[in-house]
């Protein structure tokens, strides 16, 4: 697996570019299990960074409606949803090598072959390998929500990204948010208003309830106990 999750960019003087990004690269220390499932079953689930477009329907060995999950975390809720989706193919992305080795892990242990797993960033991957019109749904479920309002700049969630996953979804598809930091939903749902081309599920116009499709996950079990509120938006591309 190639463990550079960011492609270097240069400018014109060969200068080092420096992007925003969303995430802060923590690495961690891999369990042993996670070290095995890196080297034993990534080389069938894993897909590594390329600069051109990827064949979704030859990467998964066939034609099927596409999820795509950014930053499924130890893949949990993702694993869950491939299991209970056969018909369905799902590629997740990733940054920090431990959840993709338990993600690993945990596909490999259920079986699944309709789940890919990418260890890069996934702006990147959306701007040059997920042609525009083949995905049927993005998830974004937890992000980081930045909570310093001088890191509000570094949330995923911005115009550009929602253009950039509008471009991506097929009509009627869905982009699918859930944060449990009401600030950041707020945001979202700001900036999901503000860009032309999307109709939003919620009959209240804001959030919607969670859908059965989207697995509570022991973090989310944990806020529910002290309290914590969540917040689901679904908006669909109509145009």
């Amino acid at each position: 697996m190639n463990n550079d999750v960011i492609s270097p960019e240069f400018d014109e003087n060969g200068r080092a570019l420096r992007r925003i990004r969303s995430f802060v690269r923590r690495q961690g220390r891999l369990t042993k299990g996670q070290q095995h499932a890196l080297e034993h079953f990534w080389p069938v689930m894993g897909v590594e960074f390329t600069s051109g477009p990827v064949d979704l329907a030859a990467l998964f060995g066939r034609e099927a409606p596409v999820t795509l999950e950014i930053g499924f975390g130890m893949g949990a809720s993702l694993v869950a949803m491939a299991q209970a989706r056969p018909r369905q193919n799902f590629l997740g992305i990733e940054v920090h090598s431990p959840g993709v080795g338990a993600c690993l892990m945990a596909a490999h242990e259920a079986g699944l072959d309709n789940l890919r797993v990418m260890c890069h960033d996934a702006v990147e991957v959306l701007e040059t390998m997920i042609a525009d019109n083949s995905l049927n749904m993005v998830q974004l479920f937890f992000p980081d929500p930045w909570h310093k309002a001088r890191h509000n700049k570094r949330r995923i969630v911005q115009a550009p990204f929602a253009e950039r996953v509008k471009r991506k979804l097929k009509p009627g598809g869905v982009f699918h948010m859930a944060t449990d930091w009401e600030p950041y939903a707020e945001h979202m749902l700001e900036v999901m208003r503000s860009v032309e081309g999307y109709s939003n599920l919620s009959p209240t116009g804001d959030y919607v309830p969670r859908p059965e499709s989207r697995p509570v996950t022991k973090f989310e079990q944990r806020g529910h106990r002290l309290g914590h509120g969540v917040w689901d938006l679904m908006f669909e591309k109509v145009k």
